[in-house]
């Protein structure tokens, strides 16, 4: 039986083991043959190298293996590494033992194919360098996220994701059939992050998301992960700061931390240590103006599309906040502005260089007879928040939170052309599979 199970060691490490005795486990990434050597650039999670297999210093088994292997069968190689540098790395691996663990059928993915292709054989696409790196700074992010909101004093929370009662306005939410009642996937954890805060002050939710919003953008999803951190005793201006300081920590941790993922889709590492509280804030009825002098004709009451978004960010060097937005564009729950009842008080966090809209925040209504009226107003069924209203009844008090797209800020950070490559398998509104 073959040793499976021997000990190796990543790729990146091999790379610099000049001289030594190694192991490593991955897959063919490519491979070419010439004069009775074979030449096999191997991959794993962490990067690549290439091998030179003689022919006669390995058993003729070994080598018929490996001539029938196909792209991405998954191999260990054993041998040592020399310096090249003519190869990648500078480092080639001259191999002494090597053993095709699965070769299986030849590989659907070509050099040339199309999104949609790649779309449909994504559980294969991922992969591909480019979905390796993407991955990893996903992961990466979901650390950094946590351990700043961890230092500041957060509790992570984790709430339904079925529910009677919507986030924003109850509209483009999918149905499902409870037991025979109407219940909805979740657009929002908001409302049960609310209902923490009198326990235990600063909480935050890190789940899926849906939003059945019927929109073709390349910074849309139907289903993503949601960070949504709701605070006791914060109005409007701690919630921008607080807000400001996390998606900083995030890109300065990349920065710090993950220069190789940056390098791979040509960040400069500098762009994001410049990303530092404060970031501008731009009151709606400003950016409204600003809009009609960039050439962009807009009126009060307008919204942002992903059109006049990129325009208003384009030459920013770091995110921007619009803040007080009409009360009629926004959702029951963010109070009226007292300096002018037109607005409310929210703040939307825009990505620079018309990468959109990355967070949603705002104060919440924390008096009974206010939320009451509001909920009218957009007509709303009372009887499914019922439950939110006693949050108004017993010790409310004044608090604010904020909802953050991550494949979005990831959108931003390695600036990708479209969402769909922030997130593992994408739920887009024409797609459901794999």
């Amino acid at each position: 039986m073959r040793d499976y199970y021997k000990k190796g060691i990543p790729v990146s490490e091999a790379i610099g083991s000049e001289g030594k005795g190694i192991t490593i486990k991955g897959w063919i990434y490519r491979k070419r043959s010439s004069g009775g050597k074979s030449f096999i650039v191997v991959r794993d999670r962490t990067d690549t190298i290439q091998c030179v297999v003689d022919k006669s210093k390995v058993s003729e088994k070994e080598w018929e293996a490996l001539d029938k292997a196909y792209l991405e069968s998954s191999i260990i190689v054993s041998g040592s590494v020399r310096k090249d540098e003519r190869a990648p790395h500078g480092v080639e691996m001259d191999v002494k033992s090597v053993s095709i663990v699965h070769s299986g059928e030849q590989f659907p993915i070509t050099e040339y194919q199309s999104p949609e292709f790649l779309l449909d054989v994504r559980h294969l696409w991922l992969r591909s360098q480019k979905m390796i790196k993407a991955m990893e700074a996903r992961a990466y992010l979901f650390r950094y996220v946590r351990k700043f909101l961890d230092r500041q004093g957060f509790y992570e929370i984790t709430p339904p994701l079925l529910t009677k009662s919507g986030g924003e306005t109850g509209a483009s939410m999918f149905e499902v059939d409870y037991f025979g009642q109407k219940a909805y996937l979740t657009e929002s954890s908001q409302l049960y992050a609310e209902a923490m805060i009198t326990s235990l002050e600063k909480v935050y939710s890190f789940a899926p998301s849906y939003r059945a919003e019927k929109s073709r953008t390349t910074k849309h999803l139907t289903e993503y992960w949601h960070l949504e951190p709701e605070m006791a005793y914060y109005n409007n201006v701690m919630n921008m700061k607080l807000q400001e300081k996390l998606v900083s920590y995030i890109a300065n941790s990349l920065a710090k931390n993950n220069e190789d993922i940056l390098e791979h889709f040509s960040i400069n590492k500098e762009s994001l240590l410049k990303i530092r509280p404060p970031f501008k804030r731009i009151s709606y009825e400003k950016a409204i103006q600003i809009m009609n002098e960039k050439g962009v004709k807009m009126k009060w009451g307008d919204d942002f599309g992903a059109d006049e978004e990129k325009i208003f960010t384009e030459d920013e060097e770091k995110p921007v906040f619009i803040y007080n937005w009409p009360k009629e564009m926004k959702a029951f729950y963010m109070p009226v502005n007292p300096k002018d009842d037109r607005t409310v008080l929210c703040a939307d966090m825009q990505a620079p260089h018309g990468h959109g809209e990355i967070i949603g925040s705002s104060e919440r209504i924390w008096k009974l007879d206010e939320l009451m009226e509001r909920m009218k107003e957009v007509h709303l069924n009372i009887e499914n928040y019922g439950w939110y209203l006693d949050l108004r009844k017993y010790g409310s008090v004044p608090h604010a939170g904020f909802g953050m797209g991550v494949e979005r800020v990831l959108k931003w950070l390695l600036n990708l052309d479209h969402i769909r490559d922030a997130i593992p398998f994408p739920r887009l509104i024409n797609r459901i599979s794999p």
